[in-house]
């Protein structure tokens, strides 16, 4: 069973390996016509059969627990799969250093301007700075009560004496994990149609975003308590809603306003992004002028971005700190 299993585990990394292999290959012009699925799919498992049998192999030191061989066939494995991977991304992404640092003359307006901003549009950008601010507020605030409740039925330690339990904490699980994986600028996008466009579609962007991110926060929180308080309270015969108000809760408030703040801190930056969609603030302004090509005007928004982002950072990371230290 042990040799199935690390025989998977190399099939599915020299899989990986020659797919990428005969890849760069069509990519570079070495054959006209890709390889065929088959042969891919089949060439694998000679390299599996083998390196499986062989101690130091990934496969085997992931299949079998306390084996010490001489040779760690691992290790160049897994630097094959780490170089391989490297340059196919060099190859799908394109890089060119060369243009970067021959072409900088295109970005010559674009650098003044960042260093020569716009001072007399600054109030206007200020007003959309402030609905920045705002509209992430009231993501994170109106993402909290939600959050927090769902949090109790995604936490592991809570949810695991029943079977109710279990399927309450998978789909909880599952679903925060659908809404988080789903960037906030496509929900902003949804919600631009949804409710149109403004900052009311940002905050429901950020606000969706929020709640999942929270979920996984809150929930993680509460798997790393003592049960020692919720032993104590369940030996009374306390009820679950009590054990959760009186052994957890006490535990986790500090925590969670520290997460809380350092969703909000998260949200300012994101509201920017959000913007370039239609979900306002200073993100729908910063677009509007980058496509009216008035670098002077995107050099102050950026100036003003970074300085909001700054004076968040410490101002979140100083609650955070006196938060956990208490």
């Amino acid at each position: 069973m042990k040799y199935l299993k690390a025989s998977a585990i190399e099939y599915l990394l020299w899989l990986y390996i020659l797919g990428c292999l005969a890849w760069l290959l069509f990519r570079l012009g070495a054959y006209s016509t890709p390889a065929p699925a088959w042969l891919l799919l089949c060439l694998p498992v000679a390299f599996a059969l083998l390196a499986g049998s062989m101690p130091g192999s990934l496969g085997r030191l992931v299949a079998v627990s306390g084996e010490k061989p001489r040779f760690q066939l691992w290790q160049a494995e897994l630097g094959l799969a780490v170089l391989i991977s490297f340059v196919v991304g060099w190859v799908i992404v394109e890089v060119k250093p060369l243009a970067f640092l021959t072409q900088a003359g295109n970005a010559q307006n674009i650098i003044k301007g960042i260093f020569n901003p716009n001072l007399r549009e600054l109030m206007p950008m200020l007003a959309a700075l402030m609905e920045t601010i705002y509209l992430a507020l009231l993501a994170t605030v109106f993402a909290i009560p939600f959050a927090f409740l769902l949090s109790f039925f995604a936490a592991k330690n809570l949810m695991y004496g029943s079977t109710q339990g279990k399927i309450a904490y998978v789909v909880i699980r599952t679903v925060s994990t659908i809404f988080r994986s789903i960037e906030a600028i496509v929900w902003a996008i949804i919600f631009c149609v949804w409710v149109g466009i403004g900052p009311f579609a940002g905050m429901l962007a950020l606000w969706i975003h929020s709640i999942a991110a929270l979920v996984k926060l809150y929930s993680e929180q509460i798997e790393n308590i003592d049960p020692g308080p919720v032993e104590a309270i369940k030996a009374t015969g306390a009820s679950t809603l009590q054990v959760w108000r009186y052994a957890v809760t006490p535990q986790i408030l500090a925590p969670y306003l520290a997460f809380t703040i350092y969703r909000w801190d998260i949200n300012v930056r994101m509201a920017t992004i959000v913007g370039f969609v239609g979900g306002g603030g200073i993100g729908l302004a910063l677009n509007q002028q980058q496509q009216m090509l008035a670098w002077r005007n995107v050099g102050l928004i950026m100036w003003l971005i970074a300085i909001v982002v700054w004076v968040m950072d410490i101002f979140s990371g100083y609650i955070r700190e006196k938060l956990v230290s208490t």
